[in-house]
């Protein structure tokens, strides 16, 4: 008997040493090799060296680039989680209702997101071209400018783009998670509250959004990771120019390393990144305990 216990105490553990073991090979390892290349000295040809503290983390903070790059980063990362959030939220409402057409919306929707960021992109980069964008062609043909606008008049505007092209992408993850959590909600509470007397704010305040808000949140949480962490598009629309003015720091770090050869202080600077976002998360993470725990 008690070795049937103990089989059964054990099996969950014997389950999960696969996962475990790829986690500790794939994630956990890269990140401790991260921090230590960190407080080494790495030669632009990549040979590490010894240790040097924190030096490689104040060389980041010196460069002239720096402040730039996290003010974008900051912008970034609240413009696309903000916006497409609010826009998925509401796009959400409407797919929700019963409507002719409704699934072919709700497939059209998917295909931003389906499609790869550097198609995306270059596709969006192609719209805004000055002298053959399709923008200008349809404003033009349509009679509503006289002459083609240069859509990209200084890196504001640029990094303006970037960032409508990010909340294009993301809108339609948002969409999905808050309609599963919209489909989620049982019917007869908005039946209750109608014959009560609310009308459309009343019943999305006090019904729809608290119901919705743990997919909201999480929504959110992985939106800020994705946004954060997000390559392809700034990338591919600007390489962060002019002088990284349009660069966020994964894009930033990653001319650093590979374009000017400071490899030191681009680990330096994905390290900082990582304690961001673990921040985030952590933050996440105690809010939802707090909400069980009231619950």
């Amino acid at each position: 008997m008690n070795s049937i216990q103990g089989k059964r105490k054990w099996e969950p553990y014997v389950w999960l040493l696969p996962s475990i073991l790829l986690i500790s090979i794939f994630v956990v390892f890269p990140i401790l090799i991260v921090f230590k290349l960190s407080f080494s000295e790495i030669t632009p040809g990549g040979v590490i060296g010894g240790f040097i503290g924190f030096r490689n983390f104040t060389d980041a903070v010196k460069l002239p680039a720096f402040k730039t790059v996290m003010m974008n980063t900051f912008w970034w990362v609240i413009s696309v989680v903000g916006l497409s959030t609010l826009l998925g939220f509401i796009i959400a409402m409407v797919l929700n209702q019963q409507f002719r057409g409704r699934k072919i919306a709700r497939s059209i929707l998917v295909f931003p997101w389906a499609t790869s960021l550097v198609i995306q992109a270059s596709v969006w980069n192609y719209i805004i071209k000055y002298e053959y964008g399709n923008l200008n062609n349809v404003l033009l043909n349509l009679g509503i400018v006289g002459q083609a606008i240069n859509w990209r008049t200084s890196y504001t505007v640029e990094f303006i783009w970037e960032c409508g092209v990010g909340i294009f992408v993301t809108v339609p993850f948002v969409t999905f998670c808050v309609l599963s959590g919209l489909q989620s909600i049982d019917g007869s509470l908005y039946e209750a509250a109608t014959v009560d007397g609310a009308g459309f704010w009343s019943k999305l305040w006090k019904i729809t959004l608290p119901l919705v808000r743990p997919s909201l949140t999480v929504s959110t949480v992985l939106n800020i990771i994705y946004v954060f962490n997000s390559f392809p598009i700034v990338y591919t629309m600007t390489k962060g120019a002019p002088a990284h003015k349009t660069d966020t720091m994964i894009t930033y770090l990653y001319m650093l390393s590979f374009y000017e050869r400071k490899k030191g202080p681009a680990t330096a600077l994905s390290v900082i990144g990582f304690l961001i976002l673990c921040l985030c998360a952590g933050i996440y993470m105690v809010t939802v305990m707090r909400k069980e725990e009231e619950s």
